[in-house]
């Protein structure tokens, strides 16, 4: 018999028409069936409490805290990367990530052989592009993630960042002094991009949606509850955008223990 490469997710529902990649098969075992998008497509994946936080104040990565540092979550994150051209995030996400590189075996290491032969099939790069967006240009220029990454910014986030940036990292500064989300999508298909995975944050994600450009989203709730006062800096999915009752399609349900991983449609507002 065959050793499992990890306990497989458990498949609660899954619409029987979705895309299908040409996955290894340990992969597509673990993840509890097959992962594929319809291209070109951008989507987003987050965890969240079951009161719905997904950010929390201080320097910490929120994500792992949220997540209560389930394995199944950083396995799904290291799926979604594995099929992504780029890996996008906004200037708050990253600044919290520490030494993650937003590549696949940077959050699931078990992984890391079975996502390269993966993006391999896939005819993708060795790891997925990274992307960060940021108004200022107040990140670290220094991070890993940046090798070879790419910073889409204005014009005055390129003069603080370009005296600094290593010579690895592209900086491309958007005409408009408020970045706006279209712009920067249609920058990343320019560049060949057809799977963009957004990684955060709430503002980001916000702007995504509002703006017509997330196809898909995919949430893993935990079972935690974090609660809510008034500034406490604790964040939900959206932040600073009203989206309206915007409808999503469940596409998807897994299971691992106690934590549930949701895939949505975006559709729009009938």
């Amino acid at each position: 018999m065959t050793e499992h490469f990890r306990t497989p997710l458990e498949l609660l529902f899954e619409r029987t028409d979705l895309p299908r990649f040409a996955l290894p098969a340990k992969l597509a075992e673990a993840y509890g069936g097959g992962l594929g998008f319809a291209e070109p497509c951008v989507v987003a994946n987050f965890v969240a409490s079951v009161d719905g936080v997904v950010a929390l104040p201080g320097e910490s990565e929120s994500g792992h805290i949220v997540s209560g540092g389930s394995d199944a979550d950083r396995f799904v994150m290291g799926m979604l990367r594995t099929c992504a051209d780029v890996v996008m995030v906004g200037a708050g996400t990253f600044r919290k990530a520490g030494d993650d590189r937003f590549d696949a075996a940077s959050i699931y290491p078990a992984g890391a052989a079975l996502f390269a032969e993966a993006r391999r099939a896939l005819g993708l790069s060795e790891r997925p592009r990274f992307a960060v967006v940021t108004a200022s240009g107040n990140v670290d220029p220094k991070s890993p993630a940046l090798e070879n990454g790419l910073v889409v910014t204005t014009a005055r986030g390129e003069a603080a960042l370009r005296p600094i940036a290593s010579s690895t990292t592209e900086i491309v500064a958007l005409a408009s002094q408020r970045l706006d989300v279209r712009d920067v999508v249609a920058l990343l298909r320019d560049r060949g991009a057809r799977v963009i995975l957004s990684e955060g944050g709430p503002s980001l994600f916000g702007e995504l949606v509002a703006a017509g450009m997330l196809d898909e989203l995919f949430v893993t709730t935990s079972p935690t509850l974090f609660g809510r006062f008034p500034n406490d800096g604790r964040k939900s999915l959206v932040s600073g955008s009203d989206l309206g009752g915007k409808p999503l399609e469940l596409l998807g349900l897994r299971r691992d223990g106690s934590h549930l991983f949701s895939r949505y449609a975006v559709r729009e507002k009938r």
